[in-house]
């Protein structure tokens, strides 16, 4: 699989990662198995993806666990490994400790890309505060690059003129047909300034794969009251969902396979789909390595602009 700079680091990543969120336990449902997500990862590197995502909060810690094992497998060297620190943790030293014991849980002594899970919401941390720690793990070779998540551009802005001698690699937000609100500023922001944008939750956290309906949703902890979820809305995405089938057809492909390959089209947008199963890691692998015509991207596009959701 094709590889990109991860924003100016210098480090590669494949164009299509894996998100370990669901590997933090039973959030994502009763069927979430440790050695089905180890798995997941090993088969996913198998196919030539050599990014996998993670953070401190996904099951407090057990995501980090489970990855470790799965590391161990591959083999550290081999993947471009990246976590977050809680928007809770952003103070200087709980900064320096959250890391400390990220590195502990991955069973590894550096971590390639850590992140800002979510800006300081409630204790209302300066970033100026929290990017020095960040850039003190860097200088003292615990993390290899700095990115962010969840943040809007006056954010980035804030971040990266808090930095001395290094810049912010990547944004990871979420991202998706049916979840397009980044394209207002975000995106165009992080294309110019070279910024990887990690396409987080690129299909709509399951609603694009066709699988649900109104009368069949999503009953774990992450998705149960989503607003993808209600019936006018997964009746509407299940319409578009239904066009992607019939685009992806042509190419031997699924849904979620063309919904996927849309963003891989996008400059410096990485998703990275979240998998259960080796099959599922598999199916998402998929989605590189073929192209729609300009009749389908544009038939894509107008399907995507006429498409109208109730968020509130």
């Amino acid at each position: 699989m094709e590889q990109t700079e991860l924003g100016r680091s210098g480090i590669k990543i494949s164009r299509l990662g894996i998100g370990a969120w669901q590997a933090g336990g039973k959030q994502w449902g009763e069927d979430v198995r440790d050695a089905d997500c180890i798995a997941a990862v090993v088969r996913a590197h198998e196919l030539g993806i050599n990014f996998v995502d993670s953070a401190e909060v996904y099951g407090n810690g057990h995501s980090e666990e489970v990855l470790s094992k799965a590391l161990a497998e591959i083999g550290r060297d081999e993947m471009v490994v990246a976590t977050k620190v809680a928007g809770s943790h952003l103070r200087h030293d709980d900064v320096l400790k959250a890391c400390d014991a990220s590195l502990k849980r991955l069973g590894t002594d550096v971590i390639d890309l850590y992140q800002i899970h979510w800006p300081s919401v409630w204790e209302q941390v300066p970033l100026k505060e929290t990017m020095k720690a960040l850039e003190k793990l860097q200088k003292d070779g615990k993390i290899r690059a700095i990115g962010v998540s969840n943040f809007a551009v006056r954010d980035m802005e804030e971040a990266r003129s808090a930095l001395s001698s290094t810049d912010i690699s990547s944004n990871q937000v979420q991202y998706s047909m049916i979840h397009r609100e980044i394209e207002k500023e975000v995106l165009p922001y992080c294309q110019k300034e070279k910024i990887t944008v990690l396409a987080w939750a690129p299909l709509g956290e399951g609603a694009l794969t066709g699988k649900y309906s109104k009368d069949k949703t999503p009953k774990d902890a992450v998705r149960e009251h989503h607003y993808f979820f209600r019936p006018q809305n997964i009746e509407a995405i299940n319409g578009l969902v239904k066009q992607l089938g019939e685009v992806g057809k042509a190419h031997g492909k699924s849904a979620p396979q063309v919904a996927l390959n849309w963003l891989l089209k996008k400059d410096r947008v990485v998703p990275i789909p979240g998998a259960k199963t080796p099959m599922q890691a598999e199916h998402n692998a998929g989605a590189y390595g073929w192209d729609f015509t300009s009749k389908e991207l544009s038939r894509l596009n107008k399907a995507i602009e006429s498409l109208k959701l109730e968020a509130l």
